[in-house]
């Protein structure tokens, strides 16, 4: 698909950039439609963004934020990124809606959030792994090959923990696609998405548009703050 990608000088720059955005967004969307659904993923790169976000002006109260990923753990984990979500995002009364992890039946509790979703996403927020990994769609593991449900966990543990996370059908349903990407160590996985390696899990998302904004550590030198990327 065709990406756009944005440059920052750096991580701060980016967070506040994507803050700016991000709002922009919700409050037209939310002007026109009378309310907004946001999907964010987990991992540290939003969590400066949420900061900034918070001190921005959003209608909250029209929002609804669905999860893109979550680790399989207790209520209260540090592992767990509805809390890491909780706390940038407090004293704003958005409609939060966590993924089920802590269920006994986890098939179940995948079919019970893929039921709540919406038929669009207005907004999908995704990060980018140096593997080239997005969501919890990671390399080599069966959930990658999950088309019949919009929500599934992993075959196998990533970093030490098992995850739910929206698949691909899923992801499509986003009208605007924003990427996140923060660090050196990102920029070869970066170089593959704008490429459209589909061998990378991220090369394989589509959607209606997709804006990536990344760091100049993770885009490399480059004369223009702004880039056409086509891939598959």
């Amino acid at each position: 698909m065709q990406h756009t990608l944005e440059v920052t000088d750096d991580a701060d720059a980016l967070a506040r950039r994507a803050a700016a955005w991000v709002a922009e967004r919700l409050r037209d969307t939310v002007a026109a439609r009378g309310a907004v659904s946001f999907a964010v993923s987990g991992g540290r790169t939003p969590w400066a963004m949420f900061a900034h976000l918070e001190r921005e002006t959003v209608p909250w109260e029209h929002v609804v934020l669905y999860q893109v990923d979550e680790r399989v753990a207790p209520a209260g984990d540090p592992d767990r990124n509805l809390g890491h979500l909780r706390d940038a995002l407090v004293g704003a009364p958005a409609d939060v809606r966590p993924m089920p992890v802590e269920a006994d039946d986890l098939a179940a509790a995948c079919s019970e959030y893929a039921a709540g979703l919406p038929e669009r996403f207005d907004l999908v927020h995704l990060g980018l792994g140096p593997d080239g990994h997005t969501a919890s769609l990671v390399p080599g593991d069966p959930v990658l090959d999950v088309v019949d449900r919009l929500v599934a966990t992993t075959g196998g543990t990533y970093q030490g923990r098992h995850r739910m996370t929206l698949t691909y059908p899923a992801l499509a349903r986003a009208d605007q696609l924003l990427w996140l990407v923060e660090g050196a160590g990102k920029r070869r996985a970066l170089e593959g998405l704008l490429a459209g390696r589909r061998d990378l899990p991220a090369g394989r998302v589509t959607a209606g548009a997709s804006l990536i904004m990344a760091d100049r550590a993770a885009a490399g030198p480059g004369p223009t703050d702004h880039h056409e990327g086509s891939g598959a």
